[in-house]
């Protein structure tokens, strides 16, 4: 099993989800975090006054999912969150050593 975490652009969560969905993903926990890559923030006018911000608003998409599913997980992921510009984020795959579906009792890949 792994757990995949997608760092992604909040604009583009509508587009992950279906994209997700569209390939039988059937359970994703979404985030909202704050953080910076390359792109190591922006600067911004206010009121005449220019600021920086340093951490950018993103969306952390987790999933919990078989090994087989995980070359289309990442490609829908890609697909569906490419904008093409910098900032686009990233994807971060972890072993997923056990799961354990709380209500059922079931563990392994029949908790997912």
């Amino acid at each position: 099993m792994k757990l995949v975490a997608a760092i992604i652009k909040p604009f583009k969560l509508d587009d992950v989800r279906e994209a997700l969905s569209d390939i039988g993903v059937t359970g994703i926990t979404v985030t909202e975090v704050k953080g910076f890559g390359r792109q190591k923030g922006h600067t911004e006018l206010y009121r005449g006054a220019e600021y920086v911000v340093d951490f950018l608003p993103k969306i952390k998409v987790e999933i919990a999912i078989d090994d087989a599913q995980l070359d289309a997980v990442i490609e829908a992921i890609s697909a569906a969150a490419k904008t093409g510009k910098i900032g686009d984020g990233k994807i971060f795959i972890y072993e997923l050593n056990q799961a354990v579906r709380i209500r059922t009792g079931e563990s392994g890949s029949e908790a997912l």
